[in-house]
């Protein structure tokens, strides 16, 4: 695409949509043309940037959506569903981070595959779906060595082990056919007995500012290989997507990955 790629962020006002925000303000290989915050939200009818008092200002819903290529979408699950009912009537293709979705708009994002092109991920991070390629290659490649993932977060995070902790797990399992839901141990206390073979363990932890490290050790007799990656900045995950965007604009339709986004030239 010889022209810059015209942008729709969903979910303008949150985090991740801020930090887009910060990274598109004169970024030539995108147009950003709307910005869709929460109705209610104090943004609403707000310039979208601070030193823009121009046309482009964040907007509630999509009814006046100029034509775009390609919508990011870090939002819920409920605003996610008004975006892909715009990108499934114009033709849109879709990135989105958002999680927490039913089974329900599971199906409809993957009938809607085969209209447009969607790209979906628990972490945006270039470095981790490298981190998940190496994962895999080397799962394969020693079968009988144990596996052990060990994951790091800030004190405010929720859930553990994290999503991009099980999103290894399940490429590491099924490199070596098998699922993570047969092989993972999530915890281990008291008298637990000798490691099962084939068994893929988690170990957690949280506390202060960690923005997220990942680490996948193989352990054999003798040797061990350990693959890591560490977060310093959140804006990575915000690069990732804007890159992802700037790649899926023109795709065909179908579900991609960003395994697709690092190892395809254009």
């Amino acid at each position: 695409m010889t022209r810059p790629v015209r942008l729709a962020i969903n979910g303008a006002s949150g985090r991740m949509g801020r930090a887009l925000l910060s990274l598109l303000d004169g970024d030539p290989r995108f147009e950003l043309v709307h910005a869709v915050v929460a109705p209610g939200s104090a943004q609403d009818g707000q310039p979208v940037f601070a030193s823009d008092a121009g046309p482009l200002r964040h907007a509630h819903d999509w009814a006046h959506a100029p034509a775009l290529d390609v919508v990011i979408d870090f939002s819920s699950p409920a605003a996610l569903t008004l975006a892909l009912d715009h990108c499934m009537a114009h033709g849109a293709a879709l990135v989105s981070g958002t999680t927490g979705i039913d089974p329900a708009l599971e199906t409809r994002l993957a009938d809607a595959g085969k209209r447009i092109a969607i790209l979906r991920a628990a972490n945006f991070s270039l470095g981790v779906a490298v981190l998940t390629r190496l994962l895999r290659e080397a799962a394969a490649a020693l079968p009988e060595w144990d596996l052990e993932i060990v994951e790091a977060h800030h004190g405010r995070k929720q859930d553990a082990p994290s999503g991009t902790a099980l999103a290894l797990g399940h490429a590491a399992a099924a490199a070596r056919r098998t699922t993570l839901e047969a092989a993972a141990v999530y915890s281990r206390e008291g008298q637990t007995g000798e490691r099962v073979d084939g068994s893929i363990g988690f170990a957690v932890v949280r506390g202060g500012d960690i923005v997220g490290e990942h680490s996948a050790m193989l352990i054999g007799q003798g040797e061990r290989l350990e693959l890591a990656h560490r977060a310093t900045d959140r804006l990575i995950f915000a690069r990732g997507a804007l890159h992802a965007a700037h790649w899926l604009a023109g795709r065909a339709p179908g579900h991609w990955q960003l395994d697709d986004v690092i190892h395809t030239q254009r």
